[in-house]
């Protein structure tokens, strides 16, 4: 393994351990801008030391299906974080760098705690997972959408490290299926990390939430294992993101930092947003999925018109 490689995937690995800060950081500048003086954002890792200090309870009659979810949903999150390139280079793991593996890994994670859920039969776990199945028949795709967007400007090519070549030269953001592409994904990534308007993370209401009624049955290390899996989803759409859309050229030295200028001001967006909007009525979120969908698709309309850019 050549030292390129071990020092890309040491950022890789690092980035996972940020995951937590970031999310700790998005809430901290929520509550400044709310004029609240908020957590630390370090407060997600406090979090997760105090539950992996505890015990797990598990419901009565569960089979290992629900034992099984927690250490899946982390496997598959962490290799996911793999995949996704750091400044446009990612280490050979050896699972190669395809962004249509990376869909299948996200899905295998949701797929897993929709069987947990059912598997304990609550009924407040069962209307969160059915809601979030129910949003990924729609997110799932416009997501798929708004990265064949960039792998037609790849080539056409689905694997990462290409996308990220394409999508990040300064040219790409003169096609207008390029700001398509950036305006969709911007979009389902909000429903896909579970972020306002689709989902509040802040709140606990068993009758609104999502992505977290699955999460009901779970205490102690499994549920620190599944809320540091939802704060590196977090951290991977933003990576993903920046990596794909935001303009970024020169040494490798210098779009790492391009890269932390960016994340810092997604967070700041971010923050802000949440801020301003209130989650919306659950009929309402196909709509704005499928909002998003249409962007996608005149994107795709351009391209074809325009002759592949």
């Amino acid at each position: 393994m050549s030292a390129g490689t071990i020092g890309i995937g040491a950022l890789q690995l690092t980035g996972a351990a940020l995951a937590p800060l970031f999310a700790g950081s998005v809430n901290r500048l929520k509550a400044r801008l709310q004029g609240r003086r908020g957590p630390s954002p370090l407060q997600p890792y406090r979090d997760l030391r105090r539950l992996w200090r505890k015990g797990g309870v598990a419901p009565a009659g569960v089979s290992a299906l629900y034992a099984l979810a927690p250490p899946l949903v982390v496997a598959s999150t962490l290799l996911a974080l793999l995949l996704v390139p750091v400044a446009g280079r990612a280490a050979g793991w050896g699972v190669g760098h395809d962004a249509l593996l990376l869909l299948g890994l996200l899905g295998l994670g949701r797929f897993a705690m929709a069987l947990a859920a059912w598997d304990t039969g609550s009924g407040f776990a069962l209307m969160g997972a059915s809601r979030d199945l129910t949003i990924a028949v729609f997110a799932e795709a416009v997501l798929l959408l708004a990265l064949l967007l960039v792998m037609l400007g790849a080539g056409p090519s689905s694997d990462l490290v290409a996308m990220a070549a394409a999508g990040s030269a300064p040219s790409a953001w003169g096609e207008p299926a390029h700001w398509c592409a950036a305006l969709a994904f911007t979009l389902v990534a909000l429903a896909e990390a579970g972020r306002l308007p689709v989902d509040n993370p802040d709140t606990h209401l068993e009758l609104t939430m999502i992505h977290e009624g699955p999460l009901l049955e779970y205490a102690g290390r499994e549920l620190a294992c599944l809320q540091w899996a939802a704060t590196a989803r977090l951290w991977l759409l933003a990576l993903l993101g920046v990596g794909l859309m935001a303009p970024s050229t020169g040494p490798f030295a210098a779009r790492l930092a391009l890269l932390a200028a960016a994340l810092v001001l997604l967070a700041v967006a971010l923050a802000l947003t949440e801020s301003v909007l209130a989650k919306m009525r659950l009929l309402r979120v196909p709509v704005f999925l499928a909002g998003a969908g249409a962007l996608a698709l005149i994107g795709l309309g351009s391209l074809l018109v325009g002759g592949g850019g």
